[in-house]
């Protein structure tokens, strides 16, 4: 399947694609990740490799570093020109996935390094059963202090599904007035229920709803990949 179309670079000039080995070593050093936070009791939420049914990996490690490489080249255009911009991965896999992506905009397309924030957000387990009636969202220290008015937001999350995650956050970012708001993410299931969508996108998946879209991102898992997870009997 390959990945999604793209305006032009409109002033940015490529270089050669990184490797994933160069890309991982970029990333650790100017953009370390932080601790996995714990957003439920572990009790409450199920992990994915906990789940049982027939897996199938749609996408391996070399497949999605060149899907990331695109999904910057979409980013990039539509940064062009933008002076103050802002990444903000939505946790937890989203946090990776804003730091692989920050990381290829700057090596590849010379982007000045943009201001990196996370977000926490939660309502679905990874089976998809539901942990809060209401969309979870903490506010961190660091993103609540910060003065974002002016600026172009990138919100970074592994999967589109039903869009309750992404609108409380874009909801929530709104208030601090930016410029404006992209939403990008991974995986976009076609199955939104609420006015959001992607801007950047990196493949879309439409699955039977009772199938689960497992993403795979380190350090959260020890290989980056995408997984088809189909609990059918």
């Amino acid at each position: 399947m390959p990945p999604g179309q793209a305006n032009g670079l409109l002033g940015f000039i490529a270089s050669p694609p990184p490797t994933e080995s160069s890309l991982s070593q970029w990333a650790d050093e100017a953009y370390p990740l932080d601790e996995p936070v714990a957003l439920a009791p572990r009790t409450a939420e199920v992990r994915m490799s906990t789940l049982s049914g027939k897996r199938t990996c749609l996408y391996d490690t070399p497949q999605l570093v060149d899907i990331v490489n695109d999904m910057a080249r979409q980013a990039a255009g539509l940064l062009a020109g933008r002076n103050k911009v802002a990444v903000i991965g939505i946790r937890r896999r989203g946090v990776p996935l804003a730091d692989r992506l920050t990381a290829v905009l700057a090596s590849q397309y010379h982007l000045a390094a943009p201001l990196r924030l996370d977000l926490a957000i939660k309502r679905y387990a990874d089976d998809l059963s539901l942990l809060y009636p209401e969309t979870s969202l903490t506010e961190e220290l660091q993103l609540a202090k910060q003065d974002l008015s002016g600026y172009t937001l990138l919100v970074v999350d592994d999967v589109l599904y039903t869009g309750h995650s992404l609108l409380r956050a874009v909801e929530y970012l709104a208030c601090k007035q930016p410029a404006e708001i992209r939403v990008v993410a991974l995986v976009d299931r076609g199955a939104t229920r609420l006015p959001v969508r992607t801007d950047v996108v990196g493949m879309r998946l439409d699955v039977a709803p009772s199938d689960i879209i497992e993403c795979h991102v380190p350090p959260y898992e020890p290989e980056f990949k995408i997984v088809l997870l189909q609990r059918r009997g």
